[in-house]
């Protein structure tokens, strides 16, 4: 359960956040590695505020979106961004178009696949309609 008393920020704990996005600790901690979570620290403990609880969100996202950890970086840095980063914005309006593009043509590619199985399965079921065993 997060922990606050009145005059702080809510934080959490790596277990929390593990439970919570049903992630385990060592993926945090890779996050955290790659530069894309920097909890607090208490001693030896971690200590995540709610910043770093939304920017989880958002790596899952974008895994969700198949973007690759630097596409990602991209996504939280935008989070970030001020007025001013604008070619920031149209650079990850970019990067968003192209997974668009790779999505659209894996559908058609997969729609092609699924077409040719019915074919086969229409030509299967036919052949054991007519008695056909299949041996030549």
């Amino acid at each position: 359960m997060p922990s606050a008393s009145p005059s702080e920020q809510v934080t959490y704990s790596i277990s929390e956040l593990a439970k919570e996005f049903a992630l385990t600790t060592r993926a945090i901690r890779f996050y955290e590695g790659e530069g894309l979570l920097s909890p607090q620290r208490a001693g030896q403990r971690r200590v995540y505020a709610e910043r770093e609880r939304v920017r989880i969100k958002l790596i899952l996202r974008g895994k969700r979106l198949g973007l690759s950890l630097s596409e990602i970086r991209g996504l939280l840095d935008l989070y970030q961004a001020t007025k001013g980063e604008r070619a920031q914005l149209v650079k990850f309006l970019q990067v968003l178009a192209e997974r668009r593009a790779m999505l659209n043509q894996q559908k058609e590619d997969i729609a092609i696949v699924l077409t040719e199985i019915d074919a086969l399965e229409r030509q299967c079921r036919k052949r054991l309609r007519a008695g056909t065993n299949g041996s030549a």
